[in-house]
């Protein structure tokens, strides 16, 4: 198991790498059936490199998402962020709400992960998202953040036109 270290991603690397070593990844519903669709790029978003997933999130066949994931650790085993208290995002966006969703190796099904929301306005701000505002998703097993595996950018939950830029990720003190 890695310890984590700060940085999760400061989009110096060569998209879609990470500084982690890990690859940004983009899904949507459509692995299940779904209909939405979705773009990752590397850009500059008001000056600032960043990693931008735009789509359209869809509803129809019982769908509803578009996300960009990267594993923690390149490997894809868990990583120990316990000495850390929760998760900082610089995002900009187009004033839409957006989720963070983690997974530990705990969890066992795809739909499982703990979810936070944050807005992501027209403008770069910096979001701070504590571990223990974190909500269980169909599981009872309750968050380790010594045991994290995944996180997700997810717009998610209704239909809409999703456009969120990503210029940096760390772990919080």
């Amino acid at each position: 198991m890695l310890i984590a270290g700060a940085i999760i991603d400061d989009l110096s690397r060569e998209a879609p790498l990470a500084v982690t070593g890990s690859h940004w990844r983009l899904f949507t519903d459509r692995v299940m059936g779904g209909v939405s669709s979705g773009t990752m790029v590397r850009d500059v978003v008001d000056g600032r490199p960043a990693i931008r997933m735009r789509g359209e999130v869809s509803l129809e066949n019982n769908g509803g998402f578009v996300q960009m994931a990267l594993d923690l650790s390149p490997e894809g085993g868990a990583v120990d962020a316990s000495g850390w208290s929760g998760i900082e995002l610089d995002v900009y966006g187009n004033g839409e709400e957006y989720g963070l969703h983690l997974r530990t190796d705990a969890l066992t099904r795809p739909w499982q992960s703990y979810r936070q929301i944050f807005a992501a306005s027209g403008e770069w701000r910096t979001v701070q998202l504590p571990f223990d505002r974190f909500l269980p998703y169909r599981t009872d097993v309750p968050l380790e953040p010594r045991r994290l595996r995944r996180l997700g950018v997810v717009a998610i939950g209704r239909a809409f036109a999703a456009d969120l830029a990503l210029g940096g990720l760390r772990f919080m003190a």
